[in-house]
C-alpha cells in the first residue's frame, strides 16, 4: 500500500494548522495589548471554561473530548505567554502532584515557582510575587487538606478556579521490593497506599516527608529507602519505578484551587459554584437548629449546596467555621438575597471566591 498521497494531505493540513494557530496566538497577543492599556486581567478563567465548553460542543470526534481539551489548554497557554509572561505558584517542590495539576491548568508555557508551604504561596500571591497559585484542597479518600483551608480565614485572596486531578502512587526507589526497609512520602499519599504498603511491605517503617518529590529524592539517596510518589517525580529526579499503582482506590482524586487577588466573572447558566467560609458565633451555642437556619436562605432560593465542612475556628473551644460549596455566582440576585438573610444571624459570611465549575 502506498502510504504517501495520506502522508501528503497529513501534511498540507500540518502547514494550515500551523498557519491558523499563529493567527489565532496573534488575535489573543491583540486582546493582551487591550487589557494591559485597560488594566485588566490575562487570565480570565470564565472565559477559558466558556472556550472549552464551545470547543467540546462542536466536536464530532474521533478526537475525545478530554485530549480537545488539553490541545486547547496548550493553545491558551502559550496566547497567555505572548500577552504576558505568568507566574503560577505552586505547592512544591518540582514534580509534586500540585505541580502536575498546576501543568494541567496553565500548560507549559507559562512560568511556575515550587514554594515549601501553603502559607508561602497566600503570601507570594499577596505580595504579587506571583499572579496565581494552584493548592491542594481535598482528596477524594483523604478529605480535605486542613492547612489549605485555615489559610482562607485571613487571607482576602480569592479562589478563581479549581481542577481535578487523578492521583496515581507508584512505588520509586533504586531498591528491589524485598530490599526496602523504608518508604517515604507525604502523610496524605501513604495514607492513600496504606492496604497495599501493608500487604507487600509489612516490615518497612512508613516516614512521613515535606513532600512526595521530597521523598523521591531522599530514596534516591539512601540504601534501602523507597518512595510513593506519581511517576513524574520518578522521572524528574532519575528513580526507577518499582511497582505502579499501588493507591488502594481505583479513582483516587484530588481536587485543587486556582488562587489570585482578583475575583472570577459570572460563566451564567447555573455553571458556576461559590464557596463561602461561615461563622454562626453564639448562635450556635445558643439555639438549636442553628445550623439547618444557616442553610435555609440558600435552600428557599434554589440554591444547591454541594459541600460543607467544619474547622475550628481557634479562637475560643467549640467555636466553628463552616465552609461551603454552592451552586451559583457571588453576583447572581438570589445569592445576593440569600447572603442578606445570612448575615442577619451569622457574625462572619466572607465570600472566598466563585468559579466555573468542572464538566
Amino acid at each position: 500500500m502506498d502510504l504517501n498521497p495520506i502522508r501528503e494531505k497529513i501534511d498540507e493540513l500540518d502547514r494550515q494548522l500551523v498557519d491558523i494557530i499563529n493567527r489565532r496566538l496573534e488575535l489573543a497577543a491583540e486582546i493582551g495589548r487591550i487589557k494591559r492599556s485597560t488594566g485588566g486581567e490575562i487570565y480570565v478563567p470564565e472565559r477559558e471554561d466558556a472556550v472549552l465548553r464551545k470547543v467540546t460542543a462542536t466536536n464530532q470526534g474521533p478526537v475525545k473530548n478530554e485530549a480537545l481539551r488539553a490541545i486547547y489548554r496548550e493553545l491558551m497557554s502559550a496566547a497567555i505567554a505572548l500577552e504576558k509572561p505568568l507566574l503560577i505558584a505552586y505547592l512544591g517542590p518540582e514534580a509534586s502532584n500540585t505541580h502536575a495539576a498546576a501543568m494541567k491548568k496553565f500548560g507549559a508555557s507559562v512560568e511556575y515557582h515550587a514554594m515549601a508551604t501553603v502559607s508561602d504561596i497566600f503570601t507570594a500571591v499577596e505580595k504579587g510575587e506571583s499572579d496565581y497559585a494552584v493548592i491542594p484542597i481535598e482528596n477524594s479518600t483523604e478529605g480535605s487538606v486542613r492547612e489549605a483551608l485555615d489559610s482562607f480565614v485571613e487571607s482576602d485572596l480569592k479562589i478563581v478556579a479549581q481542577i481535578y486531578h487523578e492521583v496515581t502512587h507508584a512505588l520509586i526507589s533504586n531498591a528491589p521490593l524485598e530490599k526496602i526497609t523504608k518508604v517515604y512520602s507525604k502523610d496524605q499519599a501513604l495514607a492513600q497506599c496504606r492496604h497495599w504498603l501493608q500487604r507487600h511491605l509489612p516490615h518497612a517503617q512508613l516516614v512521613d516527608a515535606s513532600s512526595t518529590s521530597r521523598a523521591v529524592q531522599i530514596a534516591r539517596e539512601k540504601e534501602g529507602a523507597a518512595a510513593v510518589a506519581g511517576e513524574l517525580a520518578a522521572q524528574h529526579y532519575g528513580v526507577p519505578v518499582v511497582v505502579r499503582n499501588i493507591q488502594d482506590k481505583a479513582d483516587n482524586t484530588t481536587r485543587f484551587f486556582v488562587i489570585g487577588r482578583k475575583p472570577a466573572g459570572p460563566v451564567g447558566g447555573g455553571k458556576d459554584l461559590t464557596s463561602f467560609l461561615i461563622s454562626l458565633g453564639d448562635e450556635a451555642a445558643s439555639h438549636s437548629g442553628s445550623l439547618l437556619k444557616m442553610l435555609m436562605p440558600m435552600a428557599e432560593r434554589g440554591i444547591n449546596l454541594s459541600k460543607i465542612e467544619s474547622r475550628p475556628s481557634k479562637k475560643r473551644p467549640w467555636d466553628y467555621y463552616f465552609f461551603i460549596d454552592v451552586t451559583g455566582h457571588y453576583d447572581d440576585p438570589a445569592m445576593k438575597e440569600a447572603l442578606v438573610d445570612l448575615k442577619k444571624f451569622c457574625p462572619v459570611v466572607k465570600w472566598l471566591g466563585s468559579y466555573p465549575a468542572v464538566y
